[in-house]
């Protein structure tokens, strides 16, 4: 008869939880069956200035960490513009999207990729758009989560939203990388 070490069974089985679930559904046949687990996901509808929907953004919780985001945008400026998770999830035509306040930064350190003390949470590299006005991006960021009750969660009471601005991002001036204006808005909600 072979032996397999507790050890080995017991690493098993730390590893499993992390990819998949396991159920037992019958006292007769013990085995484990394994479900596959679903990662958390949030959607956002980008709008511009006018109220008009001109993209969509795709949030998914990634297995190693932090959130996949994919975004697809059009009717924007040509050229490199910035990006950024902002601390609250409304997107007010009105008030040119400044009610979605400042950027995601539950940590409170400085703004920008290149700033000595860190970024904000909410930081995210340029968007590339052509000449036609298109924006097709996916960058995974690993200083956000969808899980709510965390710290980095855009899920939390008053909600996340999404801006693009009209500007790129210089990644080290305050408080917000010389980005210009907000041109257009998402708000982040759990997808259905």
């Amino acid at each position: 008869m072979r032996h397999i070490s507790p050890n080995l069974i017991l690493a098993t089985f730390i590893l499993v939880p992390a990819a998949i679930a396991v159920t037992v559904t019958s006292t007769s046949n013990p085995a484990p069956r394994a479900t596959p687990v679903e990662p958390l996901r949030a959607t956002a509808q980008i709008i511009d200035l006018s109220g008009r929907t001109i993209g969509s953004a795709q949030l998914t919780e990634a297995p190693g960490g932090g959130v996949t985001i994919a975004l697809a945008a059009h009717s924007l400026p040509e050229g490199k513009l910035a990006w950024h998770i902002h601390q609250v999830g409304q997107c007010e035509t009105s008030q040119q999207f400044k009610t979605a306040g400042d950027h995601f930064n539950p940590l409170n350190k400085s703004h920008g990729f290149k700033h000595g003390q860190g970024h904000h949470a909410g930081d995210l590299p340029n968007l590339n758009v052509s000449e036609a006005g298109i924006a097709r991006t996916t960058v995974t960021t690993p200083n956000i989560t969808l899980l709510p009750g965390t710290t980095t969660s855009v899920m939390d009471a008053d909600g996340s939203a999404i801006i693009i601005h009209s500007k790129a991002d210089d990644y080290t001036s305050q408080p917000a990388g010389d980005a210009g204006t907000r041109i257009a808005c998402a708000i982040i909600q759990p997808a259905s």
